[in-house]
């Protein structure tokens, strides 16, 4: 029986620019994705049906009936016809609700791992329909390189230049809510994320979901005030928080800033790996 296994890497938001409320309820952005080479993990195979979740942050899900997996599942059976059962099984590496798509991203994995089952090629546009109709994330996921997103953060335009930079991920164990942070935008546009390279567009750049979600949950200070104690090229919130991320210039800085941050406070979590 194959089994198809997908990796689901961690996404940041180099830069967050939110210019406007649509009428739709979402929000129009300008967003600088990136992925790491870490993450949660997807493997699946066909029947019989049934989703099992594992891993060190498995709990934050186990409870829940439905979530973005199974949708996925859906999507993609009314989307191509395939009415087929599936086990699936999730190895949960990324804190929940932490503004690094892990669920997005988990999504995307099993769109992949089904398109692989079934041999239909990655590029097929059936496949980011599904996605788009999944979440705003979920097709920048299914990309998974670096990009420039608009619209909804949906509308992507790929971008190189960062592969490999070292890059260290904290959360400080507060899941936040993306509802209460966008409702706490304060609604002025700041502008275009501009022309440039992907680093310099990244160190221009800001995220305007910072000042609201610093609201929600103040710990989001802390993080990156000791962040930028490691001397970082950058260090920002991703997304609507709480996680936090630094890119370093070498590992040896990226490996010393994680010691300080685990010896700082040994409760939060810290990944240490590279853009992909």
């Amino acid at each position: 029986m194959a089994i198809i296994t997908e990796s689901a890497p961690a996404k940041i938001n180099l830069a967050l620019h939110v210019r406007a409320r649509r009428a739709d309820g979402y929000h129009e952005i300008e967003t600088l994705f990136a992925f790491l080479r870490d993450g949660d993990e997807i493997r699946v195979s066909p029947g019989p049906a049934s989703f099992r979740i594992d891993g060190p942050f498995a709990a934050g899900l186990a409870t829940e009936g439905d979530n973005l997996v199974t949708r996925a599942v859906t999507s993609f059976s009314q989307a191509f016809g395939i009415e087929q059962p599936y086990t699936i099984a999730l190895t949960k590496n990324l804190p929940i609700a932490s503004g690094i798509a892990g669920g997005s991203a988990d999504a995307a994995a099993t769109l992949r791992a089904l398109a692989r089952l079934n041999d239909i090629p990655l590029d097929d546009p059936r496949l980011f329909a599904c996605a788009d109709g999944l979440g705003s994330d979920v097709p920048a996921c299914l990309l998974g390189r670096s990009a420039i997103g608009t619209g909804r953060g949906e509308q992507l335009a790929p971008r190189d230049g960062l592969t490999g930079t070292p890059v260290l991920l904290v959360n400080p164990g507060v899941a936040v809510s993306t509802a209460a942070v966008f409702e706490g935008w304060d609604g002025r546009d700041a502008g275009l994320i501009g022309e440039g390279s992907l680093l310099d567009l990244a160190l221009a750049g800001r995220n305007d979901l910072e000042p609201p979600a610093r609201v929600v949950a103040p710990v989001i200070d802390e993080v990156l005030e000791t962040l930028r104690e490691g001397m970082p090229v950058l260090a920002r919130m991703s997304g609507s928080g709480a996680t936090c991320f630094a890119l370093y210039a070498s590992e040896s800085d990226r490996t010393r800033a994680a010691a300080a941050i685990r010896a700082h406070d040994p409760a939060w979590w810290c990944l240490e790996s590279a853009l992909a």
